[in-house]
């Protein structure tokens, strides 16, 4: 990586989470109407997650991987040091009824296994787990809340 003098890597990353962000505004913008708003707020749920990984650190390798041969989607697989994570990333506006973690059922944690054996065949043996990563939105809409559960299931 070519560093410029003088730069700062914090200020860089908040001008591409800035450029996304904006990127992404206009893109809604065009197609919002036929998109029902749970989904619109998954999606945003996962941008801002991506975000709040790097800034921990993860390396980011895929977001919405699928695999031909299995149903299912795992939302982010990143480095954490030298740990492949495949991260399901649940999102809310309201801790009110259940956890957002608690929706990573035994079935969907069938579902995303599969898809990470498909992803694990094509790479030489590693050390992985499964992450879960919570993020909730305050009434206003404004405030991302994280909660990151590491090695949520085996």
């Amino acid at each position: 990586m070519i560093r410029l003098v003088g730069e700062d890597p914090i200020l860089s990353g908040r001008l591409t989470h800035a450029l996304v962000n904006a990127l992404d505004w206009l893109g809604r913008r065009k197609a919002q109407s036929g998109i029902p708003q749970h989904q619109r707020t998954g999606r945003r749920g996962e941008r801002d997650a991506y975000f709040y990984l790097r800034r921990r650190g993860y390396v980011m390798v895929a977001r919405n991987f699928r695999s031909p041969l299995r149903r299912g989607e795992i939302d982010l697989i990143a480095w954490d040091g030298d740990v492949l994570c495949f991260i399901e990333v649940k999102t809310r506006t309201t801790r009110a009824v259940k956890p957002a973690e608690a929706a990573v059922d035994r079935d969907k944690q069938r579902a995303l296994t599969a898809v990470a054996h498909e992803y694990l065949r094509h790479l030489p043996p590693c050390q992985w787990r499964f992450d879960v990563l919570s993020v909730y939105y305050d009434q206003s809409f404004n405030a991302a809340q994280f909660e990151l559960f590491r090695d949520a299931f085996s």
